[in-house]
């Protein structure tokens, strides 16, 4: 188990440094020496600017190596590991610095993406066209064109889900109201109605009740015939979006009751088996395991309040501290996905605790990965320079972390 990830052996408080000291520790930080102790002890403004400068050069290269110069045909259009991911990390990098440069490429790469997706099949945010779609909108209406925001608004209300698409996150039902939420909270409150929204969400909770039916679980759900808990494919994606939608009451007891039934048979490690059933303690990323499960407990404690979903997404912030250094990047299974938890559980409590540990998974990666992954001891993902794959992801945390309270898992946190 321990030959997924690094042993964590970072002290959990570092305190900063005073800042007449800056200077000498950066440029100890600097040399090949680099420590991640030096770097947490620097006053949190100084650290902020240096992952920043790492992100944008980090940038830089994503673009150029899914986009070029000039733009190519696109094989892979999706966010997950295609040029979409490239322009979200555009659009995030501008909202960040305000390079209307950024932008403009932003606006350009989707277009592209645009054309790619137009007979595609797939439906959501992350993997499928409506991703496409709904961050065209919010781009062109930073840019100022309502033709092409029109334009994106229609594509995206032209979208049909077939009745054979499954519920979970990245190729099904919840995938695309995520999208429907993207839409809302960045365009404007009903830009997709809530009736069209409560079709959908009725339709989730019917075949989930359905397949529940008769078990401890209140919902439950199949893809590729296996009842995964994970974020991507299973129960937590599905109830973090669901948390966003108008629930009715008994809808309402049926997630709190699924998050209820997960957390009562987690494993005795505190980490969550990837499906029902599963005996293997093994996965403690954001797309099986801890993280994404941790990341939908704090929405529950956001929503329902309480102590009971609060304490279980600590306890489970305490898996990923303790076994979270992946001997990946990425954000779906990989270091920076696993750094989100911490800021999220800092968002929501305001404890430095959360944000000291964001910092140091975030000098980790800062300090080692290039190294680790020119050495082949850390997988740099099959799509080396993708979102969530690759370093786009690391970039764009690094922008996070810029704003720590405001920070998002991209295409899950809203």
């Amino acid at each position: 188990m321990a030959d997924r990830y690094f042993t964590n052996e970072i002290p959990d408080y570092i305190p900063e440094t005073a800042a007449t000291k800056t200077t000498t520790v950066l440029s100890e930080s600097s040399s090949k020496h680099t420590t991640i102790t030096n770097l947490l002890s620097v006053p949190y403004n100084t650290l902020r600017q240096t992952l920043k400068t790492s992100a944008l050069d980090l940038k830089d290269r994503v673009v150029k190596e899914t986009w070029g110069s000039g733009g190519k045909r696109l094989q892979d259009y999706t966010l997950y590991t295609g040029a979409l991911g490239a322009a979200y990390l555009l659009f995030k990098a501008y909202q960040v610095t305000n390079n209307h440069n950024d932008l403009s490429l932003c606006s350009q790469i989707v277009k592209a993406c645009d054309s790619a997706s137009t007979d595609s099949g797939r439906v959501t945010f992350i993997c499928g066209r409506a991703g496409v779609c709904a961050l065209g909108a919010v781009t062109a209406k930073h840019v100022g064109d309502e033709r092409l925001l029109d334009h994106y608004l229609s594509q995206f209300k032209e979208i049909k889900l077939s009745s054979d698409l499954p519920f979970e996150l990245l190729y099904g039902k919840a995938g695309y109201l995520w999208a429907c939420s993207f839409l809302n909270k960045h365009i404007g409150e009903e830009i997709i109605s809530a009736n069209h929204r409560r079709a959908v969400v009725s339709d989730v909770i019917k075949a989930g009740r359905r397949l529940a039916h008769k078990g401890r679980c209140p919902l439950m759900y199949e893809w590729h015939g296996k009842r995964y808990w994970g974020a991507a494919h299973g129960l937590a994606g599905i109830m973090h979006v669901l948390m966003e939608m108008e629930l009715k009451p008994d809808e309402v007891e049926d997630v709190k009751g699924t998050l209820r039934y997960m957390i009562n048979n987690r494993f005795p490690s505190g980490n969550y088996p990837s499906s029902e059933g599963s005996e293997s303690d093994r996965l403690v990323h954001w797309c099986h395991g801890a993280p994404g499960v941790a990341l939908t407990l704090v929405k529950a404690a956001e929503v329902f309040g309480g102590e009971e979903f609060l304490q279980a997404a600590m306890d489970a912030a305490e898996v990923v501290w303790n076994r979270g250094l992946l001997k990946r990047v990425g954000i779906c299974h990989g270091i920076s996905g696993n750094t989100y938890v911490f800021l999220s559980l800092y968002r929501l409590t305001g404890n430095v605790k959360y944000l000291h540990r964001a910092k140091a998974f975030a000098c980790f990666l800062h300090d080692r990965a290039q190294k680790l992954i020119s050495e082949g001891k850390m997988h740099g993902g099959d799509r080396p320079y993708s979102l969530f794959e690759g370093v786009g992801g690391m970039a764009y945390l690094f922008l996070d972390m810029c704003e720590p309270s405001g920070a998002r898992f991209p295409a899950y946190e809203l």
